[in-house]
């Protein structure tokens, strides 16, 4: 038989109590929008005991974004073994994972809520972003990239944020699609950087090199080959493979 009386908390313990119960919160609406009443709520004490923990919301945004950014920045890191596109696809289904379980969350931590402009939360994002650039140059081999190389990585960690972002509003197109369209304009950005930089190519050759061909590298060309007019008859205008025998 239970007896009901409550075990109390150590305060580490009650403030990562806190800050769980403020990312859930967090995660389902705005920052904004979300109380220390509801929090205190939530975590089943008083709003004065969460002033004990935290000074004010914004200490505990910051606190609940923390957390969020750590478990983001996690989502990037995959074994280096196996083809590149592979890793990718499988990067970007642990990412969306997060998008969709953090959905007004992950926006406000992109676009800043009730921290808007704190160099704390600024500093945060930015750690993220910089985390997911690291992790994309280990699964390239690369320690020291060049300026074209770097342009690349960083471009496309900035596509799958903004990408990221404009999905939540409405989620018109399937995430599987949106997860495959994301690594296959990783493997496009790259390929535009190689026709214009000899060292950018040896790269691409060297990732196409380790590419199944059913693999997603592989499913981009065959695409993109479909797109390009067939040989014209003698005379005649060259005809366009039809897509939808595709």
């Amino acid at each position: 038989m239970t007896t009901g009386v409550r075990r109390r908390m150590g305060v580490e313990e009650r403030k990562q109590q806190l800050i769980g119960v403020a990312l859930e919160l967090f995660s389902h609406r705005s920052p904004d929008e979300v109380s220390i009443d509801e929090i205190a709520a939530a975590a089943g004490i008083s709003r004065p005991l969460v002033y004990h923990y935290f000074p004010g919301k914004q200490s505990l945004y910051e606190a609940a974004l923390r957390r969020a950014a750590d478990e983001l920045a996690a989502r990037f890191v995959e074994p280096p073994q196996g083809p590149l596109g592979a890793r990718l696809l499988r990067v970007m289904g642990r990412f969306f994972d997060f998008v969709d379980d953090h959905g007004p969350g992950f926006a406000a931590l992109m676009r800043g809520g009730p921290a808007v402009g704190s160099s704390t939360t600024n500093a945060m994002i930015d750690e993220v972003r910089h985390a997911a650039y690291l992790q994309i140059l280990a699964h390239l081999g690369v320690e020291k990239p060049s300026a074209r190389l770097e342009l690349v990585v960083r471009s496309w960690v900035s596509l799958a944020e903004s990408t990221a972002l404009i999905w939540l509003d409405g989620r018109r197109i399937p995430r599987a699609e949106l997860e495959l369209q994301l690594v296959h304009d990783f493997a496009a950005l790259a390929a535009v950087s190689a026709a214009y930089d000899p060292d950018m190519a040896a790269i691409l050759v060297g990732i196409l090199a380790d590419e199944p061909a059913d693999g997603p590298f592989g499913e981009l060309v065959g695409r993109l080959v479909a797109l390009v007019p067939t040989v014209a008859p003698e005379g005649g205008a060259p005809s366009v493979p039809d897509q939808r025998s595709r």
